[in-house]
């Protein structure tokens, strides 16, 4: 796609303020509902936290992949079995960090593999018939959290007016990002989410003025947390980081080597299975900023930041990190790929997390205006994926099985559980809808092919396109299989 900025780019400074600060509400609700979540399974975690660690993860994962690939990394929900598991069997916090470091140390391992390996294989075992719908299933997969939001407002009652609001929200990031002067393009979200924040804001106050139920869609509830009683820490507050937690806690006196292995066991196969999401998140951004992330700055290098950064951000915030879809569709949206934002972002998340009145209005923000808003970021993940399939041939009946074997099952959500855990009742070992799909697209693909996996580029379209259009794609010219046997025999 056409970028107004470029991933080197340098936007003068008060817009890179303004694009960062959009970035910051774009990731923010999800990456502080991820901490509420732990906190209802029994072990306190402080959202602020989280959003520290999010933002050190992330700075971490710019350093990782050399300031070449602009994605904010959020506190993962693919993790919160896990965290429910340890939780229940009384690991404490430091069953938490030490279960994000096994899990961030299977992306270092494997980064480290791949980068003796080679990631030309991830182009051969993920071609645009694989990854394009796989894509679109992430944003697809989040749809129902955008609707749901817009609905019930988070909660368990349906209603037409939060509905109103979301739908309200949604048009004015559309008419924002499409009619919008050339700076309010840039920053839709803040345009959208602002507009739907005040009527909000309206309707509550004149449901409560007349005492009408139905109008008070928005909770004063952080705010009468972060000021009553009115202190200092009302204003400015340190973190309850998870590291002084497990300090404290003394976490390390009672886990026995039995305890490790067992959280080693929860949070292992978690990293293994995340690997697809990673993979196709990375595909998906190299795709809307027009290069291949997997061959530069590398698959290696991606996955050690991803990694590394998930393990410094827990240590803070307790919460694994993850590659934002959020992040990703507002890079779409916008054409803002700079990666001065992305850091600005970071940065501006660790600072803000330690001033109270500005994480108690991200959570006052209502559920429906953030469900309006997720409905423009998670469909532009799906489109995004649609568009990997125009070089598809759909008429071949080949790459139709791929296609509809990974959307049905990936849409359908069928996922593989494995043992159940006697405390929690839940599965030991979930596979989720996405690793299913991609296991369907690459055997289907191994059927079809007679057990070959074919590439995504013939050797006529090698020979008939540009080599700067092929290097673009990560794609090096090669002789034909003929003259290699050739050469072979001589």
């Amino acid at each position: 796609m056409k970028l107004v900025y470029d991933v080197s780019d340098r936007p003068a400074f008060k817009k890179v303020l303004l694009f960062a600060f959009q970035q910051m509400i774009a990731i923010m609700a999800a990456t502080l509902l991820v901490p509420m979540l732990v906190t209802s399974f029994g072990l306190e975690a402080d959202p602020s936290a989280a959003l520290f660690g999010a933002g050190i993860g992330t700075l971490v994962y710019i350093f990782f992949t050399q300031k070449k690939s602009p994605v904010f990394l959020g506190s993962s929900f693919t993790f919160l079995g896990a965290y429910s598991a340890s939780i229940g069997q009384n690991f404490g916090y430091l069953g938490i960090i030490l279960g994000v470091l096994f899990a961030g140390l299977v992306y270092v391992i494997i980064g480290l593999i791949i980068k003796y390996v080679g990631p030309k294989w991830v182009n051969m075992l993920m071609p645009s018939v694989i990854i394009g719908p796989i894509v679109a299933i992430i944003g697809l997969s989040l749809s129902g959290t955008a609707t749901s939001w817009m609905a019930t407002n988070g909660g368990d009652d349906y209603s037409l007016l939060t509905i109103l609001i979301g739908a309200i929200t949604f048009f004015a990031i559309v008419i924002a990002s499409v009619k919008g002067s050339e700076n309010i393009r840039l920053v839709p979200f803040i345009v959208g989410i602002a507009i739907g924040y005040f009527i909000a804001l309206g309707l509550t106050l004149v449901g409560g003025a007349a005492d009408i139920d139905s109008l008070q869609v928005m909770s004063f509830d952080s705010f009468e947390t972060a000021f009553k009683p009115l202190t200092f820490s009302s204003f400015i507050r340190i973190p309850d980081f998870f590291f002084v937690k497990a300090i404290q806690e003394k976490g390390w006196m009672t886990l026995s080597l039995a305890d490790i292995g067992s959280i080693a066991i929860i949070y292992v196969p978690i990293g293994v299975v995340e690997l697809a999401q990673h993979i196709a998140d990375h595909k998906n951004l190299g795709n809307i900023i027009n290069k291949d992330l997997i061959i530069d700055p590398g698959l290696d290098k991606t996955l050690m930041g991803d990694g590394v950064g998930s393990i410094v951000g827990s240590l803070f915030g307790g919460a694994a990190n993850t590659t934002y879809g959020e992040s990703i569709g507002c890079v779409a949206i916008t054409g803002n790929a700079s990666i001065v934002t992305i850091a600005v972002a970071s940065l501006g998340s660790m600072i803000l997390s330690f001033f109270t009145p500005f994480v108690a209005i991200i959570n006052s923000i209502p559920k429906c205006v953030m469900g309006g808003a997720c409905v423009a970021l998670y469909g532009f993940i799906a489109v995004s994926g649609l568009q990997m399939l125009r070089r598809v041939d759909l008429n071949n009946n080949k790459n139709l099985f791929i296609v509809s074997g990974i959307l049905v099952t990936g849409i359908g959500g069928l996922t593989l559980e494995f043992g159940t855990n006697k405390l929690t009742g839940g599965p030991i070992l979930t596979i989720t809808s996405l690793a299913v799909a991609l296991l369907f697209g690459f055997i289907t693909n191994l059927i079809v092919n007679n057990g070959r996996f074919e590439e995504e580029y013939s050797e006529k379209d090698l020979k008939k396109a540009q080599p700067e259009a092929l290097a673009a794609k990560g794609v090096t010219p090669v002789a034909p299989r003929k003259d290699r046997k050739k050469k072979g025999k001589k």
